[in-house]
Parts: structure tokens; C-alpha cells; sequence
């Protein structure tokens, strides 16, 4: 008999994320009683400014709890035009802006909007776990590009010209990148920009959202390439550097022809974003700045206390990273040895199932971001987390044979 809830092809084709995948068996081993140190969660360990919770309690206290504009309150695209100009030197139109429910959104609405079955979408490895999977729901299909620490896990110009064909339709970076770290610098950019000018087919899509947790100068693909911002459509949000990933706030900036097909598909899903949640983004925005370069100072110092541990062990190669707030360390010195519980470890998974049960410590392999032989740190948690977490890693590391 056939089951009407049967899953369909495209969800079929969606595998459960493996960032899920081991927070379920971490939290299965703290039901036991165990002591497990999580490092694989993409979050922020800051708190919301307070200044930014006062603004949504004043607007709710104001009333302001109905519906807004689908594309998100003037108010808010006022503050991220006025945001885009301060930092990165461009002043898009408030019709150029969609606000969505977070940046999964931003991209969920573009793939949505434009691909047709057979489209094709560039990827660069290693990549947030979720671009291949939101590209494969909306029946496009997904062409990793993949990078290695040689590289400094970006693509080459090169690369990028080979891997353009007839269906590409568009090429998705992530700068400063998850989970690699990665920053492209103006004339990275400026050298991929020149390949995708022989190449108007293609849309360029940059999820930005980690614009102010970076090492090294940053620098928009807007900025750098203004010629080519009627292909372009740029990601960003309030969730990581302003430590509000639960308000559910990201915006796209791109031509309005493509906001507006846009808009189309997000009316149908989620119409407009959180009214409370926009007006506390609007006074993230709006508000003093100096927490950003603080914070991001903070993360800095958790980077390099921790890279320096890994290093230290001998086993893992970890390179250092530009921007974000994760380490993406080479375990294949590991390959073919035992651990001290008697497992042998043939992979990335096997060295982040092992080190999990024996020693407690939850890391994501690096296939589950395209990248097979590396693992991804998150280092948004306390010192005293990650100085636990680096004796442990290192001490099981000491005891492969």
C-alpha cells in the first residue's frame, strides 16, 4: 500500500547532518553520566548586548508585534544600507535588501528563486554542511570545488575557470569562511572576480556572515568587484558577530530583480522576519561598534592558545585560521593507528567517534564539510573548556599506538 507520507526524492536525498549526528551521540554519553566538552557548536559564547534586548523589549512594549514589510521593516534595511557603507564602502538600495528568518534563509529563498533541475551550483570544500543540501532540495546540482591547507582552502582562479561549464548558475564563497577560517583578500578577490567576467552566466553568491570576526583585513566582493554587483548577491546577518543567533536575522543584498523573485518565494514560506527580532537588529547596527573588534580580539586569543595545544600533540597538523571561530586541524597522522580502548582509526569519523567515547571530547569530522582527513573545533567556547578539552585531545593523542 502506498504511504502518503512517503519521503520525497528531494528529502531522500538529504542526509541527516553529521553535526547532528555526533550532538546526538555526545548527548546520549552525557545521559549516562559522562563528561563530555561539546566543540562543534557554530554559536557564539557572548551574550546578546544588552542594549540590543532593551530595544526589542521597548518595541514590544510599543506594540510593534504585527506583521512587517515581507522584505523586512525600513527600518532595518535603512540600518543595513547605512552598516554596508560604513564598512565595506557601498550603500545598497533599501529594494536591493531582503530581511529572512537567518542567512539559511537568504540562501534557501536565491537557490529557491532561480534553479531549475540540472542548474548547477560551484561549491568550495570544505564548506558549511548545508550548501549542498539546500541546493539539492531546490533541484540544483551541487559541484564542489576542493581546496587543502596548501591552498590556504581557497580556490585558485584557475580552479574557478575549469570548473565553469554551460549549466553553472552560480558560485557560492563563504569569507571569512566555516569551518576553515579562511579570508579572501582583495586581490583573491579581485582574481576570481576577472574569471567570472568572461562568465555572465553566473550568479556570485557570498555569505558573509562572518564579516567581523576576522583576523586579517576584510573585504566585501561588492567592494571589491562594484562591476559585477548585478550578478551578485551578498549574505550577512546579525547571528555571529553580534552573538544573536536566536533572534533569526540575516539579510540578502543583491538586484532587485533577484529580491524580488525572492520576496515571491518567502512570502509563501515565512512572509516577514520577526518584528521584536528586527528592531533589536536594527540597534545592533545602530549601536556602538567597539564589542565587535573587542570580541573578536577575545576570539583571536582562544585561536592561538588552542592551535598551539593541537600543534603540540604531534598528531594533529592545524594551520592557523583568518576569521571565524574554528580550527579545521589534518588528523591523517592518525591513520592506521590504535587507540588506548583498543580502536583503529581509519578516518576523520573514526578519530572523532574515538576521541568522543574515550575521552570525551565532541569534534565534527571533516567530510561532513566535504574535506575528508581534517577535523572542525569550534573555539566560542570558555579558556577553562578549551584547556580541559586540549589535555584530553592531547592525551589521546599520546596513546595511539
Amino acid at each position: 500500500m502506498s504511504d502518503p507520507f512517503r519521503r520525497s526524492a528531494r528529502i531522500d536525498a538529504v542526509e541527516l547532518s553529521e553535526i547532528l549526528k555526533i550532538s546526538e551521540l555526545a548527548d546520549a554519553l552525557k545521559r549516562e553520566g559522562r563528561d563530555v566538552i561539546t566543540l562543534g557548536t557554530g554559536e557564539p559564547d557572548f551574550s546578546t548586548p544588552p542594549h540590543v534586548i532593551h530595544a526589542a523589549h521597548q518595541a514590544a512594549l510599543a506594540g510593534e508585534t504585527t506583521y512587517t514589510l515581507t522584505a523586512g521593516t525600513l527600518e532595518l534595511r535603512r540600518a543595513i544600507a547605512a552598516a554596508c557603507q560604513r564598512e565595506n564602502g557601498y550603500t545598497p538600495e533599501t529594494a536591493e535588501i531582503i530581511v529572512c528568518t537567518g542567512a539559511k534563509q537568504v540562501l534557501y529563498n536565491a537557490f529557491a528563486a532561480t534553479l531549475d533541475p540540472g542548474d548547477e551550483v560551484l561549491i568550495v570544500a570544505p564548506y558549511w554542511t548545508s550548501y549542498p543540501d539546500i541546493v539539492t532540495v531546490c533541484d540544483g546540482k551541487p559541484v564542489v570545488m576542493p581546496t587543502s591547507a596548501e591552498t590556504g582552502f581557497r580556490i585558485t582562479p584557475e580552479q574557478l575557470r575549469d570548473a565553469i561549464g554551460p549549466n553553472t548558475r552560480w558560485l557560492l564563497l563563504n569569507s571569512p569562511s566555516n569551518p576553515s577560517g579562511a579570508v579572501y583578500s582583495a586581490a583573491d578577490l579581485e582574481a576570481l572576480a576577472e574569471v567570472l567576467r568572461d562568465a555572465p552566466h553566473v550568479g556570485i553568491m557570498v555569505d558573509e556572515i562572518y564579516q567581523h570576526i576576522s583576523y586579517v583585513p576584510f573585504h566585501s566582493f561588492r567592494a571589491i568587484a562594484s562591476d559585477l554587483a548585478d550578478r551578485t548577491l551578498i549574505v550577512n546577518g546579525v547571528s555571529k558577530s553580534y552573538a544573536m543567533t536566536g533572534w533569526r536575522i540575516g539579510w540578502g543584498i543583491g538586484p532587485k530583480r533577484l529580491t524580488a523573485a525572492m520576496l515571491a518565494v518567502q512570502s509563501q514560506i515565512t512572509s516577514g522576519a520577526s518584528s521584536v527580532a528586527q528592531a533589536a537588529a536594527v540597534a545592533a547596527l545602530d549601536g556602538d561598534q567597539q564589542l565587535l573588534a573587542e570580541r573578536s580580539d577575545d576570539f583571536r586569543e582562544r585561536r592561538d592558545m588552542l592551535a598551539a595545544a593541537l600543534n603540540a600533540t604531534g598528531v594533529l597538523d592545524c594551520p592557523s585560521a583568518d576569521g571565524a571561530f574554528y580550527l579545521f586541524p589534518g588528523c591523517a597522522r592518525a591513520f592506521g593507528k590504535v587507540t588506548a580502548g583498543g580502536r583503529r582509526i581509519e578516518s576523520d569519523a573514526d578519530f572523532c567517534t574515538a576521541l568522543l567515547e574515550e575521552e570525551g571530547v565532541a569534534l565534527v569530522p571533516g567530510r561532513a564539510f566535504g574535506t575528508p582527513g581534517y577535523v572542525r573545533l569550534s573555539y566560542a567556547y570558555s579558556r577553562a573548556s578549551l584547556t580541559e578539552a586540549a589535555t584530553r585531545i592531547a592525551r589521546f593523542c599520546a596513546t595511539l599506538k
